[in-house]
């Protein structure tokens, strides 16, 4: 069953005096109609409350919510789908614990890593990347792509939707979408400066 995946994911994540609440209360109000929620720095109980909430949120602006990794919560919150960034995880194992019709987006840095997501069977998206450096998660000595390595999808046969991620501006988004991904997904280009709304607006400009 094919699902239904944004152009833009908006990716909140721990920032001292800008709550994942406030993230994503900004970015629906902007528009922002698909959400990831990347909370690093909390226990569980916690996370159930604080997606719940979040959820709220979504639903008034009629956005997509998608919690990173926490998929064994799924069937506590009103989320719609998990992104898994581990590419070793069980996903066959994964998609029986969140059922069929929630969505299942995976991370990807290599084209082998594409291609052995796809063979499995299971995942509906992919984000792939990192496009370029990354200033809000810990470095993990992946190698940039750059333009060229999104040109490269088209010689691999894959079929299912890739979202480019890691470091991603504005100004990358024409240029990005020229080479066949069929999305971005967006954090530090909007979290991290002074009108975060505005830049919303201004990447869907780009996209729609």
């Amino acid at each position: 069953m094919k699902k239904y995946v944004s152009k833009f994911h908006y990716l909140t994540h721990d920032l001292p005096g800008f709550s994942h609440i406030q993230q994503v209360q900004m970015a629906c109000s902007a528009g922002a109609n698909w959400i990831q929620y990347r909370c690093l720095t909390k226990p569980e109980d916690e996370l159930v409350d604080e997606i719940n909430e979040i959820a709220e949120i979504c639903d008034e602006w009629g956005a997509t919510l998608i919690i990173a990794n926490h998929y064994d919560l799924i069937d506590r919150v009103d989320a719609q789908g998990v992104h898994i960034d581990d590419t070793d995880a069980d996903l066959p194992t994964i998609r029986k614990v969140i059922g069929q019709d929630k969505t299942l987006g995976v991370s990807a840095a290599d084209t082998d890593e594409l291609l052995k997501l796809q063979s499995t069977g299971v995942v509906d998206y992919y984000a792939y990347g990192p496009f370029a450096s990354v200033v809000t998660e810990e470095p993990d000595g992946s190698i940039p792509i750059g333009f060229n390595g999104y040109r490269q999808l088209e010689k691999l046969g894959i079929e299912i939707p890739v979202i480019a991620v890691g470091g991603i501006q504005l100004g990358d988004v024409e240029n990005l979408l020229q080479t066949g991904v069929d999305g971005i997904a967006v954090s530090s280009a909007i979290n991290l400066v002074a009108d975060p709304a505005t830049k919303v607006k201004e990447f869907y400009r780009k996209l729609y």
